[in-house]
């Protein structure tokens, strides 16, 4: 394994998530291509890169006034019922058929993002946020 592969392979998905999109879309991908882990190391690593990784950029975003905590804490407490629910069933899943969820989410957030029309829905609940804090 090569560690130039590795270093490459995080940066790329430290910017990405860093930007809030979701390192693990190219972290999980370019393991599986570069490394060809089994299907749940790759996730498990991509866990485990989510921790330090949303540490920084949440920091960076909390500075920036970026954070609506009264919108983020319902999400994070289902967020965590789903987390815990999402993981026993990942653990129950073939391997080979995560892969292929995992591959079918990716693609239709793709073809989602490719084919939705005019603005972000969330854009103008969130600039009126923004303008009520002002």
């Amino acid at each position: 394994m090569s560690i130039i592969i590795l270093l490459l392979i995080g940066i790329a998905a430290g910017i990405i998530s860093g930007m809030g999109i979701g390192g693990g879309a190219i972290l999980i991908p370019a393991l599986v291509i570069v490394l060809n882990p089994e299907q749940h190391t790759a996730q498990g690593v991509n866990l485990i890169f989510f921790i330090p990784t949303a540490v920084v950029a949440l920091f960076i975003h909390i500075k920036n006034k970026q954070i609506d905590f009264k919108m983020a804490i319902p999400i994070i407490a289902f967020g965590l019922c789903g987390a815990f629910l999402g993981s026993w069933l990942a653990a129950r899943i073939a391997g080979g058929e995560l892969k292929r969820l995992f591959g079918i989410f990716l693609l239709s957030m793709s073809l989602y993002e490719m084919l939705r029309k005019g603005k972000n829905p969330g854009e103008k609940a969130i600039q009126r946020a923004r303008n009520e804090k002002q």
